[in-house]
């Protein structure tokens, strides 16, 4: 029995709510022990008449603690944590048990088991070991949260953010999905540019065909317009038998022309034609081929500079920045590194295994990070973390030294002269200004009023920043 006489564990308030499982064969003990802990909000609190049954819920579901008797029939306490060691389960156990019952908890201890509370239960010892146990496991319960998020509202067809600037381009892809208009994605390398394109793809429910991609920059002139329209047979030597370009291929779907930036100029004409009336030849043939496709093109150049300099034509320009979607780079979304990071331990977990953690210190390290090399260059750091962490947890020690011990830049941002100095710099004050305004969160547990102290700013204009930079302040608070 549970000696009900103090008040019920707290959290901190703006808590994330914690999973409860309470294992207990006997119903009166259980259900007690049930209603006492839901009497706090942010309790929630399943149940299991034994070993078995809360193996069971314990595949379904993440539990951030476990209350278990011991001594139970058939599959009993100690073998419960003994599986939820072996099979690495993330929960935090704690075990119930009679007095005269002190070794077997003992022995729990020594299986895994976090701590032992003796029966009748004592609900201040109890609160003070559920709230140290949850303080303990705050990151593996965040984590779990991450990872429900990624099935939840941060996914858009396969493309993950949480970042208002994201979001946005989400609505518009939704907008445009039902047209045939033309898309220009923009975007540095590594910026997720093709996820965006098979997006907008699968959004386009009236497009039953294909998405056909191609990239621009790895073929010489003369082939990329084969693989464009296809050629007939003797077309060209090795042309041994008629074959079907990209363009035939994507009928009724979507064509990604990736790097579109580095076409030649003499196929940027014989592309402007395709653009305009959606017909050609193949090469070496006289037929025209009518198609119905939508055309995506991707670039990590600035289009319009490349027009200004003459390298690119300005009519085949406007007819591809039709609907332009301009993708932030990697530091411009801090927030969703740990998104992220989190899918991509998913993505790099073995069979049968649970998916790798990453410690405070292992993420604070990422989120320092400047990214040049944006998403892609995350997933491969994670990708190397998965294979060389032996244990179930990414440590600082598991990331590459350029990543945690970064070479100081002779400036605090990139120098591209393909870019304008205002937009240069304009960057750079985002940059410095979601840097400074974390920093100061941080300092001072997510309080604005004192934020805005340390900025020199007014608190409105602190609040609007944070809104600007969908800025997470609860992330601070116990910082």
């Amino acid at each position: 029995m549970v000696h009900a006489t103090q008040t019920t564990p707290t959290l901190n308030e703006g808590a994330r709510p914690r999973s409860i499982l309470v294992v207990e064969d006997n119903d009166v003990a259980r259900k007690h022990l049930q209603q006492l802990l839901q009497a706090n909000p942010l309790f929630q609190v399943d149940t299991a008449g034994d070993g078995a049954t809360a193996l069971a819920a314990l595949n379904k579901h993440s539990y951030s603690l476990v209350l278990t008797d011991l001594r139970m029939p058939n599959f009993d306490g100690l073998e419960l944590v003994r599986t939820i060691q072996e099979r690495r389960l993330p929960a935090t156990v704690i075990v119930m048990t009679a007095f005269g019952s002190i070794d077997d908890a003992v022995q729990a201890i020594r299986l895994g088991a976090y701590d032992f509370l003796t029966k009748p239960i004592d609900i201040e010892n109890l609160r003070l070991v559920m709230e140290r146990a949850l303080r303990e496991r705050a990151l593996q319960d965040e984590v779990a949260f991450l990872r429900n998020q990624l099935q939840a509202e941060y996914t858009f067809h396969n493309v993950l953010s949480k970042n208002p600037r994201m979001h946005a381009l989400f609505e518009l892809i939704n907008n445009v999905a039902h047209t045939t208009t033309t898309v220009l994605i923009q975007g540095e390398t590594g910026t997720g540019k093709e996820q965006v394109a098979r997006a907008l793809h699968q959004v386009s429910s009236n497009r039953p065909g294909q998405l056909v991609a191609i990239n621009c920059a790895a073929l010489p002139e003369t082939l990329l317009e084969s693989e464009l329209f296809g050629h007939e047979k003797g077309a060209f030597t090795s042309a041994a038998g008629q074959r079907k370009g990209r363009f035939e291929m994507a009928h009724r779907g979507t064509i990604l022309l990736d790097e579109v930036g580095d076409v030649p100029p003499a196929m940027q004409a014989k592309l402007l034609r395709v653009l305009q009336e959606r017909r050609f030849e193949r090469v070496g043939g006289t037929e025209s081929i009518e198609v119905d496709v939508r055309v995506v093109a991707a670039t990590n150049k600035p289009l319009h500079r490349l027009v200004k300099q003459g390298k690119f034509r300005e009519d085949l320009y406007y007819r591809l920045n039709v609907i332009r979607i301009d993708l932030p780079p990697l530091r411009e979304r801090m927030e969703d590194i740990p998104l992220l990071a989190t899918h991509f331990t998913q993505k790099f977990s073995r069979s049968n295994e649970k998916p790798k953690q990453i410690s405070a210190g292992a993420m604070q390290v990422l989120m320092n990070y400047n990214w040049p090399g944006n998403i892609r260059e995350l997933e491969n750091v994670i990708e190397r973390a998965c294979v060389t962490t032996r244990d179930n947890l990414i440590e600082e020690s598991n990331l590459p030294l350029e990543i945690v011990q970064p070479t100081p830049a002779a400036l605090p941002f990139h120098v591209n002269l393909d870019r304008p100095l205002p937009e240069l710099l304009h960057e750079s004050t985002i940059h410095i200004e979601q840097q400074y305004l974390r920093k100061a969160l941080k300092k001072s547990h997510g309080n604005v009023v004192r934020a805005a102290k340390i900025c020199g700013l007014s608190r409105r204009s602190v609040t609007a920043k944070i809104a600007e930079y969908g800025i997470d302040r609860a992330q601070f608070k116990d910082a």
